[in-house]
Order: structure tokens, then C-alpha cells, then sequence
């Protein structure tokens, strides 16, 4: 568990609705990003800046030239390492009083309810559509909390999920056929664009975790729109008939 540190954190101390309460509840709180890239990146960063206690990551992949566009993260020295273990030196450079727990391993349905179970608050910061509905379906099922979040273009969305709130499903039913869906990989992406919405992940968690309930994005979507420069919200309504958290499931 991180250490409440008076001076480091300040300024979020003496914020309105945080004080020094809110603060320790982060300092005592375990949070698992899934997914170390674009969007996992700058929350990995501001959760560790913001003494998350622990912060565990889970991630098969390694650190490839072609990430460093915008997975802010990682840099030229730690091309070819796994992710989890850039991130983890980066983590720790910034704030050495958190803990890091590192996972090389892509997200599966073996490991996922182990490691869901450990953690007060689940960032899902993948861009595999696979993944993303596991996250929310093992997250349903031991009511953990999340945060959902995915980009491409210059065009992200997300919402946060606590349990009686619209999960995934409730939104998007099926899970894509990935062949079907532009990705990063063909369309592109904006690097910025990638970092606002990680940073909204980050602002959702904090939020959670110290106790701020009241603004959380349940039941809605938040689009954001870098070429435009648009936000626009959507309410969406929880499924009772939804396959993963409805009530005839």
C-alpha cells in the first residue's frame, strides 16, 4: 500500500470533495489496467502520480517501434522488453512509494476472475474486442467496477460500470467481427486523441476510488471527437433482458 504523503499530495488534498479521506482511500486502493498501450498508458501514469496503492498490469505484448507514437509510456530504450515490465520501470521512476504487480500474459478466460478478484477497480485500456467483453463479463459477474474505453481515428468513447449500472452488453449485445472493424493498424490513430481519452479513464477511476460517485459515467457514453473537437454524451438504458447482467441472464 502506498503511503499517505502530505506533501506529494497536496493539491489533491485540499480539493473540494476529495480531502484528506479521499486520498487515503487511493493510497489504499488496488486498481488492474489491462492493456499497457495508447490508453493504458497515460493511465498507468496518472494513477501511479496519484498513489494508487497498487496497480497491477496485464499485458502479452512487447514493446515495438511503432507504439511510441503514442503509448507515452514506454521509449526508445525499452523496445523489445514486455510491456508490463517498461511500464512497470516508468511507474516506479515517477512514484516508487506504489506497488506494481506485472502480468505478461494476454487477458484470458483462465486468468480472468483470479486476477479481477484482487482488484478493487478494473481499467479495461485493451484494443482487443475479445477482451473487452471478458472484461466486462467477469467484472459483472464478481461485481467489480470498471472503466471501458476504445479508439481509433481520431474518435474515442467510454463509460464506467459499478454494478446495477448498463454494463457493455447492455450496449453493445455482440461482440464484433473483428475483420470488420477499422483498427489502429489500418486506419491509424491520433496520439493525443488516445491520451485524452486514457486520461478520462484515469479522471473515472480517481473518482471511484475516493469516493465521488455522483458524476460517474453510468448509464451514458462519452464520445469524443479530436478532429472536430467535439464531446457529446448518450444515455443508454441497463438491459434487464441483457445475456450478462440482466435478470434472466
Amino acid at each position: 500500500m502506498c503511503e499517505l504523503d502530505l506533501s506529494r499530495y497536496q493539491r489533491h488534498i485540499i480539493l473540494s470533495g476529495m480531502g484528506k479521506e479521499g486520498q487515503e482511500k487511493i493510497c489504499k486502493s488496488k486498481v488492474l489496467i489491462v492493456g499497457v498501450g495508447g490508453l493504458g498508458s497515460p493511465v498507468a501514469l496518472y494513477l501511479a502520480a496519484a498513489g494508487v496503492g497498487t496497480i497491477g498490469l496485464i499485458d502479452g505484448d512487447v514493446v515495438d517501434e511503432t507504439n511510441l507514437q503514442r503509448q507515452i509510456i514506454h521509449d526508445s530504450e525499452t523496445v523489445g522488453l514486455p510491456k508490463v515490465e517498461s511500464a512497470k520501470k516508468r511507474i516506479l521512476e515517477l512514484n516508487p512509494m506504489v506497488s506494481v504487480e506485472t502480468y505478461h500474459s494476454l487477458f484470458t478466460e483462465e486468468n480472468a476472475g483470479l486476477l479481477v478478484s484482487k482488484y478493487d477497480f478494473i481499467v479495461s485500456a485493451t484494443d482487443n474486442f475479445s477482451s473487452k467483453y471478458l472484461v466486462s463479463d467477469t467484472c459483472v459477474a464478481l461485481g467489480k467496477p470498471f472503466s471501458h474505453a476504445g479508439i481509433v481515428g481520431y474518435s474515442g468513447q467510454l463509460f464506467t460500470y459499478k454494478p446495477g449500472a448498463a454494463c457493455l452488453r447492455c450496449i453493445f449485445p455482440e461482440e464484433p467481427d473483428a475483420a470488420t472493424v477499422p483498427t489502429c493498424s489500418t486506419i491509424g490513430v491520433l496520439g493525443p486523441a488516445v491520451g485524452v481519452v486514457g486520461s478520462l479513464q484515469a479522471v473515472e477511476t480517481l473518482k471511484y476510488l475516493s469516493g465521488q460517485h455522483d458524476g460517474l459515467l453510468l448509464n451514458q457514453v462519452l464520445y469524443f471527437d479530436a478532429n472536430q473537437m467535439v464531446f457529446r454524451k448518450m444515455k443508454v438504458v441497463k438491459n434487464t433482458l441483457c445475456a450478462s447482467c440482466g435478470q434472466k441472464k
